[in-house]
């Protein structure tokens, strides 16, 4: 069966066109001649459009001019819903609340069009993923539906207050759905405004997210979740001291073990792989193995003294303001004096290898280092911290090694020995200015291990 001229408007499908999930071969005119596809048709996503679902899970859209033809390979499937779950809950298991802040893995696919829509309710989770009817009484909390990048302290306070009072009202445990790119930052707000003062989080908080959409058959999304909520539930108590909030995805590409990562210390190492994640200067705290026998927790923490429990945890002041650097050369004396006249309250500087930052002209051909010094130092002596982190991530900022290094100690410039990574470090930094310390009691706090974020074991 063929049809010509698409009738597609205002994003649904009219007169007589197979409706959205059937299966079609489109060829289409580019401006390298006619190419043919294959996939799922969906809604447009957008107006005078044609959108396919490909067999690898990612949406081609094309302009219905440049439509040539289309074949109907398999009628749609109508809306049909997979088989109904039993959805009685066990009222010995415990209570876990779900916060759903954004990202793919709170989604399922649409049978009737192939594409993937947002899940909040308990039934429509677990109809997805109906193993947690085993591990926890599942409820949810939709905090909103943001892409990861648009994430702003704001919105860490948000999630910081949703769990004081899931705790408030009895949960065990607690998950945040989140975006993959700045989980990880997310994660490091929860352990220090939890336990920043030297508390612990009433119960188990855990980030997670997915590398791949649910509708695709390398997805992630279901043993992340599983895992997750199974720490939640199940896992060990925590302490305070790097697991106050954790990070749980998948270890490495294949199924069947998810890493618990400490959220104080971790990062998004790689852009698409399902094993994105990694501890920084540490090692996990535990693995999740998961089989047909259901989730099996490795605890590694080792022996640790528990904090007592905080009930207020503190929130981050969303005035402040803080603003970033990368050492190299372009950073120039004239950039970082722009950002002072706008009154920062704090300044974080990547610096090189082992936290270095171009401030020397041993050639005297190179004024604009000596300016950046100049303009550092006179920061300094107006009371504003600047902080230097490691742009290599891995290993501590060490500034004793080389004369540079002591020179931005002699300017003011603090950070030695910190194995805090940069971006746990921005939200340190945060968080001691939201409790009101000025740049010498930042200093002095810069250097202790908080919530994890510096292990005396991680030294070299």
């Amino acid at each position: 069966m063929r049809w010509l001229d698409v009738p597609l408007r205002l994003g649904y499908l009219m007169d007589g066109v197979p409706p959205a999930g059937s299966r079609i071969r489109l060829t289409v005119s580019t401006q390298v001649g006619d190419k043919e596809f294959e996939g799922t048709l969906v809604p447009p996503a957008g107006v005078d459009l044609l959108t396919l679902k490909l067999a690898n899970g990612y949406n081609l859209s094309h302009s219905i001019a440049d439509v040539r033809e289309v074949v109907l390979i398999e009628e749609g499937l109508q809306g049909e819903e997979p088989p109904d779950v039993d959805f009685r809950e066990d009222s010995s298991l415990p209570e876990v609340l779900l916060i759903h802040t954004g990202g793919t893995i709170a989604s399922k696919v649409d049978y009737s069009t192939g594409a993937v829509t947002a899940r909040f309710e308990p039934s429509e989770i677990l109809s997805t993923v109906p193993e947690l009817l085993n591990i926890a009484r599942i409820r949810v909390l939709k905090l909103g539906n943001m892409w990861s990048d648009d994430v702003r302290p704001r919105h860490w306070n948000a999630m910081v207050n949703a769990t004081k009072d899931a705790f408030d009202q009895g949960y065990e445990g607690v998950v945040v759905t989140h975006g993959t790119d700045t989980l990880h930052l997310s994660a490091a707000a929860m352990s220090y405004a939890w336990s920043g003062k030297g508390g612990r989080a009433p119960g188990r908080i855990v980030f997670t997210g997915s590398q791949r959409s649910p509708d695709r058959g390398s997805s992630d999304a279901y043993e992340n979740l599983i895992a997750a909520v199974s720490w939640a539930a199940n896992g060990p108590d925590t302490t305070g001291y790097r697991d106050t909030s954790v990070v749980v995805m998948h270890e490495d590409g294949s199924d069947g073990r998810c890493a618990i990562l400490p959220g104080c210390s971790c990062r998004k190492a790689h852009s698409s792989k399902r094993g994105a994640f990694i501890a920084v200067n540490q090692e996990p705290l535990a693995y999740i193995s998961i089989d047909s026998k259901g989730p099996l927790i490795e605890d590694l923490r080792g022996d640790s003294v528990p904090r007592g429990v905080e009930k207020d945890p503190v929130l981050f002041n969303e005035t402040t303001r803080m603003h970033e650097f990368v050492a190299g050369p372009y950073l120039t004396g004239e950039m970082v004096r722009a950002s002072l006249e706008s009154s920062p309250d704090a300044l974080v500087i990547r610096g090189t290898g082992l936290g270095h930052l171009p401030i020397h002209d041993p050639l005297g051909d190179s004024p604009e280092n000596t300016l950046l010094a100049e303009v550092l130092a006179s920061a300094v002596k107006t009371g504003i911290p600047i902080v230097i982190t490691a742009e290599t991530v891995q290993g501590e900022v060490n500034m004793d090694v080389y004369s540079k290094g002591r020179d931005q100690q002699a300017m003011g410039l603090f950070g030695h020995g910190s194995l805090c990574p940069p971006g746990s470090a921005m939200v340190k930094l945060h968080h001691l200015l939201s409790r009101g310390l000025d740049s010498a009691a930042i200093e002095e706090a810069w250097h202790m291990d908080l919530v994890g974020e510096n292990p005396p074991d991680s030294r070299s």
